[in-house]
């Protein structure tokens, strides 16, 4: 771990989604999804840098990560940012031009999203306020994450509009370790 002092950040379960969420019956059961890919990147606007294994380090995040270092574009306003995910089926939508929201299909690599963990089979959407495993790592889902323009600048693509509602979620560590693509995502449960 290196030396930088840890960046604020709102404990997923005391963001208001979060907690809005927490004990709430409902939401997509019995699925098992895959960690497909592991991404970071050491500074805001850097190129993300693909990792065959990653440390999760609890309340602070992917270490080497700029949220976990407190240098990403969003590091100065506390927010649920440990962990960010993106479903590979929402990839493959915008690659379909799915649904048709912008000039034609849109192909983004597992890097270009700025998410740092990509996986499939997983119902993001259904676990803000809920546990889940990634491997041996806990993680647990505080709000989802939204589009921004500044990905539509660094991309310099129509990315905004089709993302929204399916741009992944934040999430905060509550066990760390080290994850690898491959591993498997599951539902845990209680709180």
């Amino acid at each position: 771990m290196t030396g930088t002092a840890a960046p604020r950040m709102t404990e997923a379960f005391e963001h208001p989604a979060g907690a809005a969420a927490t004990g709430v019956p409902g939401g997509s059961t019995g699925w098992r999804g895959v960690l497909l890919n592991i991404h970071v990147a050491p500074a805001a606007s850097y190129e993300m840098e693909e990792l065959a294994e990653a440390r999760c380090v609890a309340g602070r995040g992917i270490e080497g990560d700029r949220y976990f270092n407190g240098t990403g574009t969003y590091s100065p306003k506390p927010d649920v940012r440990s962990v960010t995910l993106i479903e590979q089926e929402a990839l493959d939508a915008l690659a379909r031009n799915d649904p048709p929201l912008q000039g034609g299909p849109i192909r983004l690599a597992p890097g270009d999203h700025r998410r740092n963990l990509t996986v499939r089979g997983v119902p993001l959407n259904h676990l803000v306020g809920r546990r889940f495993r990634v491997g041996a790592v806990i993680l647990r889902g505080g709000r989802l994450n939204f589009p921004c323009k500044y990905l539509e600048e660094l991309l310099g693509m129509p990315v905004f509009l089709p993302l929204y509602n399916r741009s992944g979620l934040n999430c905060g560590i509550e066990a760390g370790g080290i994850i690898r693509p491959g591993d498997p995502v599951e539902l845990l449960e209680g709180p």
